[in-house]
């Protein structure tokens, strides 16, 4: 079993409404999401892939898609949070993101979870995903942490 790690970068903000801290007020960062899939090479004479456990392309290509381009530069809010303004974007609103959760760094990671998973080629598994919040603050999603109990 082989492990590979992605890096990307995006930049985001969000609020924490009911939080008793400088986070309940809309703020950005500039994220930086490390994925990790496990698998074993393809081993198949002559194939594009051999050798290789996923190609970095095609994981490129799941993050982008599922995670990097509906969030970067976006405002992240929990649904029913901002007063109607908000409902109608504009310019200055013109990318925001309505969650069903508070949209914390480990709510985030929950979610990533489940929208990599579910694009990966069954013969590939996410293990884990870091989402640093700032260059010191991270929080971290283990598949080993999530298994069902038995």
């Amino acid at each position: 079993m082989i492990r590979l790690t992605k890096i990307f970068r995006f930049e985001m903000a969000h609020a924490l409404p009911g939080y008793n801290g400088l986070c309940k007020h809309i703020h950005g960062h500039s994220y930086r999401l490390e994925v990790t899939i496990s698998g074993e090479p393809d081993n198949h004479s002559g194939h594009s892939s051999e050798g290789m456990v996923f190609d970095f392309a095609d994981l490129k290509a799941i993050v982008q898609q599922e995670i990097i381009l509906p969030l970067d530069h976006a405002l992240m809010l929990k649904e029913g949070s901002m007063p109607s303004f908000a409902e109608n974007e504009n310019e200055l609103l013109g990318k925001i993101v309505w969650v069903p959760w508070q949209p914390t760094c480990e709510n985030m990671l929950l979610d990533f979870a489940g929208r990599i998973s579910n694009n990966l080629p069954e013969r590939i598994r996410l293990c884990s995903l870091k989402l640093y919040e700032t260059s010191t603050s991270y929080a971290e999603w283990h598949a080993s942490d999530n298994l069902p109990v038995t």
